[in-house]
């Protein structure tokens, strides 16, 4: 009686309250027990976790208190939750190879390999860095010996490591924090033999970004120009009396800096990063010194000094970028004009008080530019003997106003007084690519850039390029023009290079399926230029992942696979008529049901490529149960020019056909089920999720977005490449339309071609996943396309990232959304 009494009270309670917000409660529910009640939607709203812990606790049934759930998460999720989190844990820690370097041996036999390596560490939320050392030596023709220290050593606060040529010496910096100066360190073979502290009055953080950053040591390794952030600009004060005459960078409570004069950035990642400018350190002296000479309009990068002349000044060598009437955002932006510029480095000359400045005129010699006929020049690169200036031009990207297009390679002969004026031959030395034959080289398409990337010969190049999706490593005579693909051509795997041991290479291979691992390349028969290249396996610590990922990674397999195209007009190019590639990978053994559920996967860009290499967060999604389709529609970079720049100006409606003709590929030989559909994508690839969920209503059971590209039109006006939204849409012409203050008929134009609108058909459950400070597709597109789901009544979750940028790669960050996709999939396609 008294359980009963209990009961009926606590549900006249939940009566009392609810009935002011929902008047048509109907009176019946009073004779509903508490835990009933649960069910009923107004009142899960109405009440939070703890409130329904304390109403339940009230109640006489057994149920007893409820669970205390994460905010987002239910009962019947949370067990996912747990379970997928464990197994993402696992593939999460796997460790990365970033970069290496090679130096030679003190015996003189074998060399010294030096592998940065990074991890992420989730409780800090940053990556973890490495440094882990080799002995390398060559036992014979097909053997070669790696012989590990036995721990790596972590770089705690490092930013940047860059050895001298010689190998002597390691400059290590360490970027301020806050108003604290930069730090330089010369390391010696074991010590640090030089520190020097450089205050936020001279340069902020030192650029390390890998495009505007610029680390060199001159030959007799004495002095190091690099890049890094002008100072801060003086600001005006004001006190309680108005305005203070002058700038002062004393505190004083009586007074507050005003904000001055807003200044352009370059947009996301950039955020917050002050005008990158060109500086040369004396490492004698510490004495470190703005290179004079430079308009401030130009924001510099990539320095490398030029060869030395006897008797003559020493020069650097750089990239510049002219902000124009705006700086546009320039991250993953190729597209955005540069040259190759030389200018004359400070004058430091030893004196009996020792080192110190003689001269930094540089009015008898004004900065040059050295490329002004072509529109893009970067990663200038000096041949061993110095008689050839080599760099890569994005010409193709800037003059069609694609954000990245094929790229070309070039040279211009340096003379031996080493003055270089703008008229200066340009030589084409590997030309862009419109179509290729089947099988032939597509293309130059860098993915990275060593710093001396030359064999023994002085005119052969070592590059990392694609080569429709795989990622190759290529030889490139800088003389003749000559390309060789010299990584294996029977693996679909993915190579990059990551260092020359003299004329041996160091690459890493890696595959959807096998975790990445080092190899060892080297000329078969070296004395008669044969062109073949032998590979090595070489067992590595790197190599290392727990046993549970092993046996999951041996269960799966992969192909690439050639999609005809389908309905293609007579009027498109013969390389935009040509097969697309797309990535399948599954499960080597049939599962429990006759077909597993896809997840077709979308790159961004649109100008990138989905590669054969292997990737964390996909290994993961295998893992647990997807098939996965990784499609490469046509403008995806690897397949020549003319597929490319066709996909310019009909975004949404060509490449969703071409996701679509692949799709439909997979269903028609058997390897999928049209009713087990699901789709993911970021950026673009965001973009043609939300389209096809909208074009292809009934197609997929669900959909995942990371910082999609919802709505054009709202998105022109927000976002830190507007010119993209306009080249995409119109075309190349889009280039000349481009304006800060698009014209109504634009505005149609760019809604017509966004998934906005097409949201009205969509029934798709859909997760979205944001990055509050992205500044490429700002929060507000996504936003807006999730509220638009929900008046709609499709379900539709959202999670937003308060410090993640475009891309959502904080560790913490990256963890929860993956692992939130994971769940999200398995609670709809299981």
């Amino acid at each position: 009686m008294a359980s009963a009494l209990l009961c009926k009270t606590s549900s006249d309670w939940c009566f009392n309250l609810l009935r002011p917000r929902y008047p048509s409660l109907p009176p019946p529910i009073l004779s509903h027990p508490p835990t009933l009640l649960l069910t009923w939607r107004p009142f899960r709203s109405f009440f939070s976790t703890k409130r329904l812990s304390t109403f339940l606790a009230m109640d006489g049934s057994k149920a007893g208190p409820l669970k205390d759930l994460p905010l987002g998460i239910d009962a019947t999720t949370e067990e996912e939750y747990a379970s997928q989190s464990r197994l993402l844990q696992e593939f999460t820690s796997i460790s990365s190879i970033d970069k290496a370097w090679i130096f030679k041996s003190d015996s003189g036999i074998g060399s010294q390999a030096m592998f940065s390596i990074s991890q992420p560490n989730l409780l800090a939320n940053k990556r973890k860095k490495f440094i882990l050392s080799s002995h390398i030596s060559r036992e014979s023709n097909n053997s070669v010996n790696f012989q590990w220290a036995p721990f790596p050593v972590e770089m705690t606060g490092v930013s940047v490591i860059v050895p001298s040529p010689s190998g002597a010496k390691l400059l290590v910096v360490r970027n301020p924090e806050n108003e604290s100066p930069c730090q330089f360190e010369i390391w010696g073979r074991a010590q640090v033999e030089k520190e020097f502290h450089i205050p936020q009055s001279v340069h902020g953080s030192v650029y390390a970004d890998g495009w505007f950053q610029g680390i060199s040591w001159n030959s007799d390794e004495t002095l190091i120009s690099y890049v890094a952030e002008e100072p801060s600009p003086s600001k005006p004060t004001f006190t309680g009396q108005g305005y203070k005459k002058g700038s002062s960078t004393e505190k004083d409570f009586g007074n507050w800096k005003g904000q001055g004069d807003w200044k352009e950035e370059w947009g996301e990642t950039y955020a917050g990063k002050r005008q990158p400018a060109l500086f040369v350190i004396n490492i004698n002296s510490g004495e470190a010194q703005a290179v004079k000479g430079i308009e401030k309009s130009l924001s510099v990068g990539q320095v490398v000094w030029a060869p030395p002349v006897r008797g003559s000044h020493q020069y650097l060598v750089f990239v510049g970028w002219s902000e124009g009437t705006r700086k546009l955002g320039i991250k993953y932006c190729f597209n955005r004009p540069c040259a190759l510029y030389v200018v004359r480095a400070p004058n430091f000359e030893s004196e009996a008080d020792g080192p110190e400045l003689k001269d930094n005129s540089t009015e008898d010699f004004p900065v040059v530019n050295l490329t002004q006929s072509i529109s893009s020049a970067f990663y200038p690169r000096f041949s061993p003997d110095g008689k050839f200036l080599s760099f890569l031009s994005a010409r193709s990207s800037v003059d069609s106003g694609a954000h990245s297009a094929t790229d070309s390679l070039h040279r211009i002969d340096w003379p031996i007084d080493g003055l270089l004026s703008s008229s200066a031959k340009i030589v084409d030395v590997v030309p862009v690519v419109m179509c290729a034959e089947d099988g032939s080289f597509p293309g130059l398409y860098w993915s990275s850039f060593l710093s001396n990337p030359w064999l023994s010969d002085g005119c052969t190049m070592i590059i990392t390029s694609f080569w429709g999706s795989c990622q190759v490593i290529l030889s490139v005579n800088v003389l003749s023009g000559e390309v060789l693909r010299i990584s294996p051509t029977d693996s679909n795997s993915s190579w990059s290079v990551l260092t020359l041991d003299g004329d041996n290479i160091v690459a890493v291979s890696s595959s959807p399926v096998d975790v990445p691992h080092i190899n060892y390349g080297y000329l078969v028969d070296k004395e008669s230029k044969s062109t073949g290249w032998s590979w090595l396996n070489v067992p590595s610590p790197t190599n290392e992942c727990s046993d549970k990922v092993k046996s999951l990674l041996s269960s799966l397999q992969f192909s690439i696979m050639k999609i005809p195209l389908r309905d293609v007009s007579d009027s498109v190019t013969k390389g935009a008529a040509k097969p697309i590639e797309a990535i399948f990978v599954s499960s080597k053994t049939k599962r429990n049901d006759p077909f597993d559920p896809l997840i077709v996967i979308l790159h961004g860009g649109p100008h990138a490529v989905s590669l054969s290499s292997f990737s964390k967060s996909l290994a993961f999604l295998s893992s647990i149960g997807f098939n996965l389709l990784l499609v490469n529609y046509r403008g995806s970079l690897g397949f020549g020019e003319e597929a490319l720049q066709s996909l310019l100006g009909k975004v949404g409606s060509q490449d969703v056909n071409d996701v679509l003709v692949a799709i439909d590929h997979v269903i028609d030989l058997g390897l999928a089920s049209p009713s087990k559909l699901a789709v993911l994508g970021g950026s673009h690839g965001g973009f043609l999720t939300t389209h096809l969920i909208g074009q292809a209503p009934d197609k997929f059971v669900a959909a995942a977005a990371l910082n999609p590209v919802c709505n054009l039109a709202l998105m022109v006006g927000t976002t830190d490449i507007p010119d993209w939204v306009y080249v995409e849409a119109y075309g190349s012409e889009g280039k000349n339309s481009f304006t800060d203050a698009p014209s109504a008929e634009h505005l149609t134009l760019f809604q017509s071609k966004s998934p906005i609108a097409h949201v009205s058909k969509v029934k798709t459950p859909t997760l979205v996943l944001l990055g509050a400070q992205d500044l490429r597709v700002p929060v507000s597109t996504g936003l807006q396309y999730a509220r638009a789901l929900k008046e709609k009544g499709v379900p539709v979750k959202v999670i937003v990232f308060p410090n993640d940028t475009h891309a959502i790669e904080r560790p913490q960050s990256d963890f929860e959304s993956l692992l939130n996709i994971g769940v999200w999939f398995k609670k709809y396609l299981s």
